[in-house]
């Protein structure tokens, strides 16, 4: 039910813009993504913060696009959310604690400081890059060309990512473990 509260706002987005426009599309985003928010919150009884950051910034910049009528604010949003979470990663290196990384997966697998910083160091990559390919294909194709992408294409590459993620925590948790195992022998 929670990846149903992450993924139906762009799926309504995506019905949206197949039934009209652009414009219509982000003013349909504009009400479904704070219904997402509330929904997850109520769920999980927590609230996402990263998803929060998300809404706002989509209402701001959902907002410019509708009041400009120009779709460049909507185009850089990804782009621009994905930098900035990719500072936050990285800051996060230094500042706090532990990596976020290991804030959201840290149940996940048993890693050393140092794969942790690997694998936030990773995240970081991978933001800059999806932000980075966000933008060219916003100014290198045609505007289906671009939603299908910010819809399928992104959410594509952030499944891709996560599993291959997922295969490495595990090989290097498993590894891990060895090493302390028989480092305590």
């Amino acid at each position: 039910m929670q990846l149903l509260a992450d993924f139906l706002p762009l799926l309504f987005f995506f019905a949206a813009y197949l039934y009209d426009d652009l414009y219509f599309a982000v003013g349909v985003l504009m009400v479904v993504m704070p219904i997402g928010l509330a929904l997850k919150t109520y769920l999980t009884g927590k609230l996402d913060k990263i998803y929060l950051g998300s809404t706002i910034f989509l209402l701001v910049l959902g907002g410019a696009t509708l009041f400009y009528r120009n779709p460049l604010f909507l185009y850089w949003k990804p782009t621009v959310f994905y930098w900035v979470v990719s500072i936050v990663f990285l800051a996060s290196q230094w500042i706090g604690t532990m990596p976020i990384v290991k804030r959201l997966f840290g149940q996940a697998a048993e890693l050393s400081r140092e794969q942790w910083l690997k694998l936030n160091l990773m995240w970081v990559a991978f933001f800059i890059f999806a932000g980075g390919l966000n933008i060219y294909i916003a100014y290198s194709f045609s505007q289906p060309v671009w939603v299908k992408f910010k819809v399928f294409g992104l959410l594509g590459l952030t499944f891709i990512f996560v599993i291959i993620q997922a295969i490495w925590m595990t090989k290097v948790s498993r590894r891990h473990k060895s090493d302390t195992e028989q480092s305590e022998a």
